[in-house]
């Protein structure tokens, strides 16, 4: 969610008379009402350090929840509104998020050690990504449909490079959608270089607003398609991308959220102090590693992973909170889940005699917010959230553990 100068979320104020709705209803019904049933409940009691086993055990957990829990269609979660929090969105943002969503699912997948049931999976969702029309800008302010850009970007891109589809029909469908995708990301580029999600100051075609974060979820398969891939990516794009990310990145070790001229940085809880930036930190530096940038040395990972998990407390305060940058330091709920995902991707950055270590310090803050039917989520109310939650779980569990060969 965009904050603004004064730091605060900018949210409509039909959200807050929602939100007071919501509060207030229960107290309305009857006191004859049945009780509702009791929240399924994490294990929050995880030891310090986890290891590969627990991670296996978990990644099975969560792919069975995701092969569970497919639609018919091939896609995971709603494509329109299942939660009051978010009706001030256009009702093609709710489609933008399941499309995310879904490339996030299959790109766990596509990770994953493969069965029978989880290739079936596999193949219907990338079948649905590459089929379905894809979203478009919701409004003046919403462009949202830059997630689905993205997420869905990076997911076909990573298929296109699995010898699994190396052949027709799947490559010609993952050519035909990653150029689509393409174009998208090229449409939404800020002027700036990054992507972001609502309008700037200024209301424009071309949108006038990124962050830090969302530009970063991109740069790796951005390079990736550049050097392997004929889908006419332009290398300037990605120069452009890079550098947004050079930008934002502050002498602390934090990542501003968006670019500014002056960095707003001021003193007390501030969302651009290192214990507001624990979410970004790891997927900026991540994506500058991924892009060849010199700057992000073996110690400037291993100074943000030791930063993620000293101030890690400040993550899980945010946990849950229903509205967007409540907490300390202006954190909001969705960043624990995807600021976990790159911590453990960034691990594989490291030298790999010293990467089991830092996977089995991270692994509990994943297992203990993990749901007995394998799922997971930090942003409630809402299918996409527990879709994404879950593959972000799977993806940074994955990356700690050995990969088995590929089926023949």
């Amino acid at each position: 969610m965009r904050t603004g100068r004064n730091g605060r979320g900018t949210l409509p104020v039909v959200v807050n008379l929602l939100l007071v709705v919501a509060v207030l209803l229960p107290s309305l019904a009857s006191a004859q009402a049945p009780a509702s049933p009791a929240p399924r409940t994490p294990i929050l009691d995880a030891p310090p350090e986890l290891g590969v086993d627990a991670a296996r055990t978990s990644i099975a957990k969560a792919l069975g929840w995701v092969v569970a829990n497919q639609r018919p269609d091939g896609a995971w979660a709603s494509g329109s509104t299942d939660s009051l929090q978010l009706t001030f969105f256009s009702p093609e943002t709710h489609f933008a998020f399941q499309y995310a969503a879904t490339a996030l699912t299959t790109r766990a997948l596509l990770d994953g050690e493969e069965t029978a049931e989880r290739r079936a999976a596999l193949e219907r969702g990338l079948g649905w990504l590459c089929s379905v029309t894809l979203p478009k800008r919701g409004s003046d302010w919403d462009i949202d449909c830059s997630w689905s850009a993205l997420y869905g970007f990076d997911g076909i891109a990573r298929a296109a490079l699995d010898p699994r589809f190396a052949a027709d029909p799947w490559k010609s469908r993952l050519d035909a959608r990653g150029r689509e995708l393409y174009a998208l990301l090229d449409k939404n580029q800020s002027p700036e270089g990054g992507w972001g999600y609502y309008e700037g100051p200024v209301v424009s075609r071309r949108p006038t607003w990124a962050t830090s974060f969302s530009t970063a979820t991109v740069v790796p398969a951005l390079v990736m398609a550049r050097d392997r891939l004929k889908w006419g990516v332009d290398p300037k794009l990605v120069e452009r991308a890079v550098e947004y990310l050079r930008r934002c990145a502050l002498p602390t070790g934090a990542y501003e959220y968006d670019l500014n001229p002056i960095p707003r940085v001021s003193g007390g809880e501030m969302i651009n102090d290192v214990k507001g930036s624990l979410g970004r930190i790891q997927v900026c530096n991540w994506a500058r590693r991924q892009a060849g940038d010199p700057k992000v040395t073996d110690d400037v990972i291993r100074r943000g992973l030791e930063l993620f998990l000293e101030h890690h407390r400040f993550l899980d305060a945010a946990r849950l909170k229903p509205i967007p940058h409540e907490s300390w330091y202006q954190n909001a709920a969705y960043f624990y889940n995807f600021g976990h995902c790159y911590a453990s991707l960034l691990v594989n950055e490291l030298p790999a005699a010293e990467r089991e270590g830092w996977h089995a310090r991270l692994r509990p803050h994943f297992v203990k917010v993990q749901f007995a039917d394998g799922s997971t989520y930090d942003f409630i109310g809402n299918g996409w959230a527990e879709a994404a939650g879950t593959a972000f779980l799977a993806l940074a569990l994955q990356a700690g553990v050995p990969a088995a060969p590929l089926p023949r």
